[in-house]
């Protein structure tokens, strides 16, 4: 339970820091909560905490390639 709340409150602090990629994380968090679900008992948090991170990645990736690219 206490690495559960942990876990949740990691989720939450990241979500707060970046609002841009607050989709993005919200995203990954559900589909991976459900992936973790279907995995096995107890994983749902676990893949909702590791999707999270991952699509927040993806989407931090995809801004930096627009920021930088030149404007047509």
């Amino acid at each position: 339970m206490r690495r559960e709340i942990i876990l949740a409150a990691a989720i939450v602090s990241s979500v707060a820091a970046t609002p841009v990629l607050a989709k993005g994380c919200i995203r990954g968090a559900i589909v991976g909560g459900v992936a973790g679900h279907h995995v096995g008992r107890g994983h749902a948090l676990a893949g909702a905490a590791v999707g999270c991170i991952v699509a927040r990645h993806h989407y931090a990736q995809k801004a930096s390639a627009q920021r930088t690219s030149p404007h047509r």
